[in-house]
């Protein structure tokens, strides 16, 4: 499905499903060719568990990542893609050597991702990159009509508007990743009435039940312990200061066209009821499963058609309560935070974004306190040049002003 398709949801499906199924459907002879662009995070990790489960449907035909040559070097030997890409040129030079004896290209810097996915051969694209970098190789990907499985979320949040209008432009679907927005997804496919809202549900983190007292004194091991979902730790800080929810907040507003009015978050800390939306009448429709990221990864890979696997099943006979609560954005300011930015709009989200990287990576290295992070980004809000119909090129000039602003606004050590 189009992205634009998913922004009107009114359309026939029938009438529909070929221009649904067409661009990212591959002859039952040709095994689907994937580049993950991130293949060294835990969502990149995850996909290639996905791919290993089925040889006979999927290959990874590109793996990339940003620093860790040594893991993607061990991932390049056991799937052997046609090429790797290393972000950070410095480690090209002991990657190339790791991987001289196999016949896998090696290619290294920012403009290699981007024209890595270019290729002809390349069926799909997994952008599961972390932070602001996903923006420039996303567009390639798009501008080359490979269907996008979208699991950075920043891209959404930075360039919802550009994005939106290039997969209308080259006709590229993108596939949501994210759990909530693949439970959204799976939830209104084959409705023919639009959506009335969608519930976004949370997790609420490690600390849902911690006062602004305890908070004051919250460090970066007791953020990075999730309660329930084993990710990265950029995105599991962003959780913990619910920024996570109110980027995916944003990204639901572009992927389905909603107002931000129309999206209800709800913190549910049990993780089982993914998303749910809910139409005219009344009824609601919601996504269930266990908290396990395959389980969105191969629906996006293998879409419409549903794989077997070998993942957990939800056990119905041990789910005694499922507890649903409003948010506290008086403790967990980050999510109001984003839900100004999206009023807002223009390039409010991109600088949200850039001032949430700068304050996440100070938390992490012991330079900036918990909620600290919320102060800095909304000072950082403040005080950057707004631009209401920003272009790429704004996009670019924004995200280093945020940056610099915020890192200008953290305490000196």
């Amino acid at each position: 499905m189009y992205v634009v398709a998913l922004s009107q949801p009114c359309r026939n499906p029938a009438a529909t499903q070929s221009q649904q199924t067409k661009p990212y459907m591959q002859s039952e002879k040709r095994k689907k060719q994937i580049a993950i662009l991130g293949s060294t995070g835990s969502i990149g990790t995850q996909a290639l568990q996905v791919i290993a489960e089925h040889p006979d449907r999927f290959e990874a035909r590109v793996l990339t990542a940003a620093n860790r040559w040594q893991l993607l070097a061990e991932q390049a030997r056991q799937f052997m893609p046609a090429a790797v890409v290393i972000a950070n040129e410095q480690h090209y030079e002991a990657l190339s050597t790791a991987l001289a004896d196999l016949p896998i290209a090696v290619y290294a810097g920012a403009e290699a991702l981007c024209q890595v996915v270019e290729s002809n051969e390349v069926d799909m694209v997994l952008t599961a990159m972390v932070g602001f970098a996903g923006l420039a190789p996303t567009i390639a990907a798009i501008r080359a009509r490979k269907p996008i499985a979208l699991a950075n979320k920043e891209t959404m949040v930075v360039a919802g508007e550009l994005i939106n209008r290039l997969c209308r432009q080259y006709e590229v679907p993108i596939l949501p990743v994210d759990s909530e927005h693949s439970a959204i997804f799976q939830s209104i496919m084959g409705e023919v009435s639009p959506i009335d809202k969608i519930i976004l549900t949370a997790s609420g983190g490690p600390f849902r039940t911690f006062t602004r007292e305890q908070l004051e004194s919250v460090t970066p091991e007791m953020a990075l312990r999730h309660p329930n979902w084993d990710m990265g730790a950029k995105i599991t800080i962003d959780s913990a200061t619910m920024m996570n929810k109110g980027f995916e907040v944003i990204e639901a507003k572009w992927l389905f066209g909603v107002e931000p009015s129309a999206i209800q978050v709800v913190v549910h800390p049990q993780s089982v009821v993914h998303s749910a939306v809910q139409f005219a009448d009344g009824a609601v429709k919601a996504q269930l499963g266990v908290p396990d990221m395959r389980v969105p990864i191969q629906f996006a890979f293998s879409f419409p058609e549903r794989l077997q696997s070998s993942f957990e099943r939800l056990d119905w006979f041990t789910m005694h309560d499922l507890t649903f609560e409003r948010p506290d954005t008086e403790r967990f300011r980050c999510l109001a935070l984003a839900y100004e930015a999206l009023h807002r709009g223009g390039n409010a989200p991109c600088i949200v974004n850039a001032a949430n990287e700068i304050v996440n990576r100070a938390f992490l290295e012991g330079r900036c306190r918990f909620l600290e992070m919320a102060d800095i980004i909304e000072k950082t809000l403040q005080k950057a040049t707004f631009v209401k119909q920003p272009a790429y090129e704004d996009y670019l000039e924004t995200d280093a002003e945020a940056r610099r602003l915020a890192a200008s606004l953290l305490s000196p050590q």
